[in-house]
C-alpha cells in the first residue's frame, strides 16, 4: 500500500499542476464565474498585440472597446483583424453556434501562446471581456499609462452564465440631478461588474427629469428648485422669492445617446415614471392634476410628508395625482406616449409606492368616484388608478411594472411587480402568476448607512456590506421562473454628489453583482472579502469612490447601571486588530488592542476606533461620543 500511495504521488508531480487559484498571482474575479479551472504560468501580452475577430460588425465594437482599454493604460500597440481562427499572441473572439453555451454565457481559455473567447450571442463575449479584463494586473483600470513595462495574464479555462437575467441597479436622479456624463459613467460602473439592467427613477417630488414635449411645463416648472444643503427633509422652508436654481433634466436627444451607450455596453434602462404618489414636481407644473386645489411648488427637501415609527404615513399636503380627474389619464396618456417612443425596453414603471391617502379620504371627487366605480375603499381607488395606467402602458405596446403597492386593491392583469418591502409582495404577485423583480429594502437598499450611524450621512437605516452577501433573490415555495431577478436601489436623498453615490454603490454592489450572475452554491462570505480588497486596489487606479466600511466596527451596547455602559466592538470582516482610546487622543497600534466587552470609564466623553491588519492601519478613525453610547443604552 505504502508503494502505491509513493508512485501515486510520483506521477502526480510529474503532471501539470492545477489549481482553484494560480499560485502566487492576485485574482479579483467578481462575480465569480460558475467555473475556472487555474493551470501555473501565464500568457506573456504581447507589445504587438492582435485582436482577431469574426466579420461582424458588434463584435467590431467589443473588440475596439477591449483594445481601448488595454492600450490606454500599457500604451502597447494594439492591431484589430478579421479572421476564423486564434493565431499565435492574440486575443481571438469567436461567435460559436453551440447549444452548450447560454445566450449570455462564455468560455474563456487563456494559454501560453494567447486567449480565446468564445460566445454564442455578442453579449457573452462582452461579458467574457469583463473577465478578461480582470486578470490583467489592476492598473490596467488606470485612466493612462502606469509605467508598467510587463504584463501577462494568468493561465485558466473559466466557463460563465448568468444565474438571472435581471440584474439592475435603480439610480435615482430625482432628488439630486446627475449629469449626462456621470450617468454615463454608473453605467461603464455597472458594466464591469455585469449588470445589465439600469432602473432610472426620472421623477418624484423633488424633480421631473425627463423632457415631455407635449407638456413643456414639467421641465420648465418641475425640473428646478431651492437650493439646500443639509438633512434631507428637514431642511427650513423655502419662500416665494428664493431662486429656484437646483436641478435639470435630460432632452428627449440626451435620453436618446444615453440609451445607445448602455446598449453598446448590453445594459437596458427601465424607465420610471413614478405616480400617482410622490408626484409633486407634476403638481407644481401643472396644479390641475391634484384632488387639492392650492398652489404647489416642487419639494426642496422641507418636511412634506410625515412616516410614523407605526401607523400609515400621511402628507402634509396632497402630493398625489388624482384618480377622480380625467385630466390626469388624459395628461398621463402623453407622457407614457413620448416616453414608450423614447424607450426600447419592453417595460414602464409607474411606482405605484407611498401613496399619502389622507387627502383622498376627504376629497368629495374621490368619493363621487368610489360610488360611480363601486369602490370600497382607498386600496382599490389606487387599484382601479393602476389598471388605467396598465391600459394606457399596454396601449402603447410596452409591458406595466410597479412597486409592490399596487398589488393593493388588486393586481392589474398583467403587471410584473418589484418586491420592495420585504419579500411578502413578490411571493404574493408570484403566486398569482406574475413576473417579479426582488430587490427588498432589508438587503439591498444602498441608500442606507453601511457603517455605524456615526460614520454616515444619516439615512432611516442600517444596511451592512455582510447583509447585503446573505441575500437570496428567491423566496422558499414560489416557481423560481417568475422571479426575473433583483436589483439595488440607489435613492438619493442625502446623495448630493456623484462621488458619494459611488461611495453607496460600492462595495455593496459588487455583493449584489456576484448574487444576480454566480452560482448560488458558490457564495461565500470568506471568499468574497479578498476579492472585494482587490476590486479596491481596481478602484483605486480608476479614480472611483467606494465605502471602506467594512473594516468598521459595529458598537454594541448594553445598560450596566444608571450611568454606566459596556460597549462591544463586532468586527464585520475577520483578522483585523482594533485599538481604542477613551482619553481623547488618537490610538494607533501601540495603543489597547480590543479583545473583549469594555466598561466606559465614568468620566470619558470620548471613545475611539481604529482597524488595524498585519501592523498597518486599514480603518477609518471612528470618534463616537460617550453621550451617543449611552443614549442607545436608554440612559437619558
Amino acid at each position: 500500500m505504502k508503494r502505491l500511495l509513493f508512485l501515486l504521488a510520483v506521477i502526480a508531480s510529474a503532471m501539470p499542476a492545477f489549481s482553484q487559484q494560480p499560485t502566487g498571482k492576485e485574482i479579483s474575479l467578481l462575480p465569480q464565474p460558475v467555473s475556472a479551472t487555474w493551470k501555473d504560468g501565464s500568457f506573456k501580452v504581447p507589445v504587438q498585440l492582435s485582436i482577431v475577430i469574426p466579420n461582424n460588425a458588434e463584435v467590431k465594437s467589443i473588440a475596439t472597446r477591449l483594445a481601448s482599454r488595454i492600450m490606454v493604460s500599457t500604451k502597447y500597440s494594439i492591431k484589430i483583424k478579421e479572421g476564423s481562427t486564434a493565431s499565435a499572441n492574440s486575443i481571438f473572439l469567436s461567435l460559436k453556434d453551440d447549444k452548450n453555451i447560454a445566450d449570455e454565457g462564455y468560455v474563456l481559455k487563456v494559454t501560453p501562446s494567447g486567449v480565446v473567447l468564445t460566445a454564442r450571442k455578442p453579449a457573452g463575449l462582452f461579458y467574457g471581456m469583463q473577465t478578461l479584463l480582470q486578470l490583467f494586473p489592476a492598473d490596467i483600470e488606470s485612466r493612462s499609462s502606469s509605467g508598467q513595462t510587463s504584463w501577462s495574464i494568468p493561465l485558466v479555462t473559466i466557463e460563465d452564465h448568468p444565474r438571472f437575467g435581471w440584474r439592475g441597479l435603480m439610480l435615482d436622479v430625482s432628488r439630486h440631478f446627475f449629469t449626462k456624463a456621470e450617468v454615463k459613467a454608473y453605467i461603464d460602473d455597472m458594466a464591469k461588474y455585469k449588470f445589465n439592467l439600469l432602473h432610472w427613477h426620472l421623477t418624484d417630488d423633488q424633480g421631473w427629469r425627463l423632457e415631455i414635449k407635449s407638456l413643456p411645463k414639467l421641465t420648465s416648472v418641475g425640473a428646478w428648485r431651492v437650493d439646500r444643503t443639509g438633512k434631507f427633509n428637514e431642511f427650513s422652508p423655502t419662500s416665494p422669492d428664493e431662486p429656484r436654481s437646483y436641478g435639470g433634466f435630460y432632452t428627449q436627444e440626451d435620453v436618446k445617446e444615453i440609451i445607445q451607450y448602455a446598449k453598446e455596453r448590453y445594459i437596458d434602462i427601465l424607465p420610471e415614471i413614478d405616480v400617482p404618489g410622490h408626484s409633486l414636481a407634476a403638481i407644481a407644473s401643472y396644479p390641475e392634476l391634484s384632488c387639492t386645489p392650492g398652489t404647489y411648488a416642487v419639494n426642496s427637501g422641507e418636511p412634506f410628508m410625515v412616516w410614523p415609527p407605526s401607523g400609515h404615513f400621511y402628507g402634509l399636503l396632497d402630493n398625489t395625482l388624482c384618480p377622480a380627474n380625467e385630466k390626469v389619464y388624459e395628461f398621463m396618456d402623453k407622457v407614457f406616449t413620448e416616453v414608450a417612443q423614447l424607450f426600447p425596453f419592453p417595460y414602464i414603471h409607474m411606482g405605484g409606492d407611498e401613496t399619502a391617502r389622507n387627502f383622498w379620504e376627504k376629497s368629495e371627487q374621490i368619493k363621487a368616484l368610489m360610488q360611480k366605480e363601486n369602490l370600497k375603499n382607498l386600496d382599490e381607488v389606487q387599484s382601479y388608478f393602476v389598471k388605467r395606467m396598465e391600459n394606457i402602458v399596454v396601449s402603447k405596446g410596452k409591458k406595466l411594472i410597479g412597486w409592490d403597492e399596487i398589488l393593493d386593491g388588486g393586481l392589474a392583469p398583467t403587471a410584473a411587480v418589484m418586491s420592495w418591502r420585504g419579500v411578502k409582495g413578490g411571493i404574493e404577485a408570484a403566486k398569482l402568476g406574475h413576473e417579479v423583480v426582488m430587490s427588498p429594502t432589508d438587503f439591498v437598499y444602498i441608500d442606507y448607512m453601511q457603517s455605524d450611524a456615526i460614520m454616515e450621512p444619516p439615512v432611516y437605516a442600517s444596511l451592512r456590506l455582510k447583509k447585503t452577501y446573505s441575500w437570496e433573490p428567491i423566496p422558499e415555495g414560489v416557481n423560481a421562473s417568475l422571479i426575473k431577478g433583483g436589483q439595488a436601489n440607489l435613492w438619493t436623498e442625502q446623495v448630493f454628489t456623484f462621488r458619494q453615490a459611488e461611495y453607496m454603490t460600492w462595495p455593496r454592489g459588487f455583493a449584489v453583482a456576484e448574487i444576480l450572475w454566480s452560482p448560488k452554491e458558490k457564495r461565500d462570505w470568506d471568499n468574497f472579502i479578498p476579492r472585494v480588497e482587490a476590486q479596491f486596489k481596481r478602484l483605486d487606479f480608476a479614480k472611483i469612490k467606494y465605502a471602506p466600511s467594512m473594516y468598521d466596527p459595529d458598537f454594541k451596547v448594553t445598560k450596566k447601571d444608571s450611568s454606566g455602559v459596556v460597549v462591544e466592538l463586532v468586527p464585520e470582516i475577520p483578522g483585523l486588530q482594533l485599538h481604542y482610546s477613551f482619553d481623547n487622543s488618537y490610538p494607533d497600534e501601540f495603543y489597547p488592542t480590543y479583545k473583549q466587552p469594555l466598561m466606559v470609564p465614568r468620566d470619558a466623553a470620548l471613545m475611539k476606533v481604529i482597524s488595524y491588519r498585519d501592523g498597518k492601519p486599514i480603518g477609518r478613525m471612528i470618534t463616537m461620543p460617550v453621550e451617543v453610547l449611552k443614549k442607545r443604552a436608554g440612559i437619558k
